[in-house]
């Protein structure tokens, strides 16, 4: 700093990070909510039957590309469908909590912007759940897909007649990859790396391992897109500042020249 230059005029660029204890109470709640919802049509098995042959006629008729022709690369081998098992079962939940929890820590504007898009998201996507029950493609017969999770292992579901835990005809949207997608977004809207568009291979893996293990099908990831550029559009992202983008920096600008004032000149 020399003569010529003065710190810019300190603008409040940071965001207040939100007190933990709340903040985990109501990830905690809201996840809750949403598990207790899909629980709500559990018992539809017949509607989610149905619905399962319409979506499978509609992709037909929109010429998608079969779900088989993505699950035949998976089984050349056991090692390749039982990865995909593992990544389903286990990626998906921790992968978005450790998201929120590095947002919260490094990028609080953007943590609160996140958390409130997910939950639109979710809270959208329990709504679909209960007016559209749909059973995935690994129990609709004519798909003729396996049930890579049955087979290979590690499997998440029990029989869906005993399975207490979760519901099974909530397959669309698929939150699996409408929470990979907004993971991939939020992280590069938030950072400034040039390899930061390297996380947008989380969501295509996801897209790969939920239609290639049978778990969903192509107009699942179609509508949790849909939802999520939804989402996005009601809450927009905060504005981009030295503390959000993660790159503080000092600000120089020119300071005034001081004039030169002659003594005894207003005499």
């Amino acid at each position: 700093m020399n003569a010529l230059t003065e710190p810019a005029e300190a603008k409040p660029s940071a965001t207040a990070r939100p007190p933990l204890v709340r903040e985990l109470l109501l990830v905690v709640g809201l996840f809750l909510v949403y598990k207790f919802g899909r629980q709500l049509v559990t018992g539809h098995t017949a509607e989610a039957y149905r619905n399962a042959g319409r979506v499978w006629h509609w992709e037909r008729v929109l010429d998608l590309p079969g779900e088989g022709s993505v699950q035949s690369l998976l089984l050349h081998g056991d090692t390749l469908a039982h990865l995909a098992n593992t990544y389903y079962a286990t990626v998906h939940f921790p992968a978005t909590v450790a998201f929120l929890v590095w947002l919260y820590l490094r990028r609080p504007a953007h943590y609160v912007w996140a958390r409130r898009v997910l939950a639109l998201l979710t809270g959208a996507a329990l709504v679909l759940h209960l007016v559209f029950p749909l059973a995935p493609p690994r129990m609709l017969a004519a798909a003729g897909l396996v049930d890579t999770a049955k087979v290979y292992g590690p499997s998440v579901y029990g029989p869906p007649q005993t399975d207490t835990l979760s519901n099974q005809f909530a397959a669309m949207p698929s939150l699996h990859f409408g929470w990979a997608l907004m993971v991939a977004i939020g992280l590069i809207v938030a950072t400034r790396s040039r390899l930061r568009w390297l996380w947008l291979l989380h969501p295509l893996v996801t897209l790969v391992v939920i239609v290639g293990t049978a778990n969903h099908y192509w107009m699942d990831a179609v509508v949790a897109t849909a939802l999520l550029g939804i989402a996005l559009a009601v809450l927009h992202l905060p504005h981009r500042t030295a503390t959000t983008a993660g790159r503080a920096q000092e600000k120089l600008v020119p300071a005034e020249p001081k004039k030169n004032v002659l003594v005894g000149a207003g005499r």
